[in-house]
């Protein structure tokens, strides 16, 4: 099967992420798109597996295949956590109401180090732009201060909300250029500061609800196999004879 096909008849979930879901777009924004499709059991019995990811086919789409999304979601990486909380939803069908439904299982306090390693990571890039160029690219460190403070939030709360709400105009200021450098320096390093503190007394579990998670992915798999479809001839009657022949 044609990976754009998969996205095309197989998506369970759909949604708008960056600027436009964090509530910091522009006129110039892009409209970027994720999205979760559910692979047909039967395409996994055979060599060729389907892809854990497809670009496109529109302009700014991504989608991964559900137990991709999942184990990426079970590490607390962030952009996925994300897409699973946009308040943009363009798409959910059964099953994708059912992921949604298991948001809070994926949560944890491993968060703060998937983050806070991103985040270091972004910054050590805006430090390197400084050296190389004199400045930083301003909108990464807009979307760095951002995902500081949603990582201090979930800490806190146990909740994960990515519009930035009553910040906009401070962040669009970073994004202009129109702080300097050492004051958005200070503001990274204080919200570091303050979710190594949030980290110890969070109310989030120490591991995510990994038996959870799994067990709504065998059903959903195990729903697909017993869906009749034209991906693999015989398969429905192997499935329904409970076996395969021993010659």
């Amino acid at each position: 099967m044609h990976p754009e096909t998969l996205v095309r008849d197989h998506t369970i979930y759909a949604c708008v992420m960056g600027s436009r879901a964090f509530g910091l777009a522009t006129d110039g924004s892009d409209t970027d798109r994720r999205g979760v499709f559910l692979a047909p059991t039967p395409l996994f019995w055979r060599f060729e597996k389907p892809p854990t990811h497809v670009e496109g086919p529109l302009k700014e789409q991504f989608s991964w295949e559900l137990e991709r999304f999942c184990e990426l979601a079970l590490r607390a990486n962030p952009n996925i956590l994300e897409c699973l909380h946009s308040p943009l939803v363009e798409y959910a069908d059964g099953t994708g109401r059912e992921l949604l439904a298991l948001r809070e299982a994926f949560l944890s306090r491993q968060a703060y180090e998937t983050f806070t390693r991103y985040a270091l990571g972004q910054r050590k890039k805006l430090e390197a732009d400084i050296r190389g160029h004199g400045a930083p690219r301003w909108k990464h460190a807009m979307h760095l201060l951002r995902l500081l403070a949603s990582a201090r939030d979930l800490l806190r709360t146990g909740h994960l909300t990515i519009d930035v709400g009553d910040r906009r105009e401070q962040l669009l200021e970073v994004k202009r250029g129109e702080l300097p450098w050492p004051e958005v320096e200070s503001r990274m390093t204080r919200l570091a500061g303050e979710a190594e503190e949030a980290v110890h007394a969070s109310p989030l579990p120490a591991e995510p609800d990994r038996r959870r998670v799994e067990d709504f992915l065998v059903r959903v798999r195990l729903a697909s196999a017993l869906q009749p479809g034209p991906y693999d001839e015989g398969v429905q009657g192997v499935v329904d004879t409970g076996g395969v022949g021993q010659g």
